[in-house]
């Protein structure tokens, strides 16, 4: 697992966030949240998370998306932070799930069929509509494709032999216009474990949604 740090000015509060597969800093490092230490983690070929940089912060903040939901719920309880709420936007804990994530079949599918055309047209499904998609381009990550597809089959194959998460989050964040993970499965998995949840009207990827909760959130927190 990658991590960088955003904004590193010794706060006694961090803001960590866990992005999403195929993903990079360069979509959320133009977010600053007040008064907060903020580090982006991506690249979940494994699942080492280096804690000795995060272990003085008197408060940690985790926002994790789409896939970064699922290697924060693994990764955090294994490590003793002073993790004071945790924010899941638009992913689930079980990644690939019939009910609960991405049904397998889909999965797979990306998996198996992941091209730089297919990997593109993913891309534009995150997003609500073509403008939105073009704004993302221009901040798109810079990642092989080669890595990611790798990353795809390494989340496949972890998952498989993971126990299951027991990370609590404080609330969870489901867009309705989600076309990556179906909102009904992520309600099913947030209603399972009795997660406070808010029903936007959001894409899988909607820029206001990342500025809200990785910098206009903490303004007056």
């Amino acid at each position: 697992m990658k991590q960088v740090y955003i904004i590193h000015e010794n706060h006694p509060r961090l803001l960590l966030f866990f992005a999403g597969w195929a993903a990079d800093e360069t979509p959320f490092k133009q977010y600053r949240p007040m008064d907060m230490d903020y580090m982006v983690c991506y690249d979940y070929r494994t699942l080492d998370f280096d804690a000795t940089a995060v272990r003085g912060y008197a408060e940690i903040y985790v926002a994790g998306w789409s896939m970064g939901v699922w290697a924060a719920s693994h990764v955090l309880p294994t490590l003793e932070l002073n993790v004071a709420g945790c924010i899941a936007l638009n992913g689930t804990p079980f990644p690939i799930d019939e009910r609960r994530g991405i049904p397998p079949a889909i999965f797979q599918g990306t998996l198996q069929g992941l091209t730089g055309a297919s990997l593109h047209k993913f891309l534009r499904r995150m997003c609500a509509d073509s403008t939105a998609f073009r704004d993302f381009l221009s901040r798109t990550p810079r990642r092989p494709l080669e890595e990611v597809r790798d990353e795809l089959a390494c989340i496949a194959r972890l998952d498989a032999g993971l126990p299951a998460p027991t990370l609590t989050w404080t609330e969870a964040v489901v867009g309705s216009n989600d076309r990556i993970i179906p909102p009904v499965n992520q309600l099913n998995a947030w209603h399972e474990l009795g997660t406070k949840v808010t029903e936007t009207d959001d894409a899988h990827y909607q820029e206001p949604l990342f500025k809200h909760y990785l910098q206009d959130r903490w303004t007056n927190n």
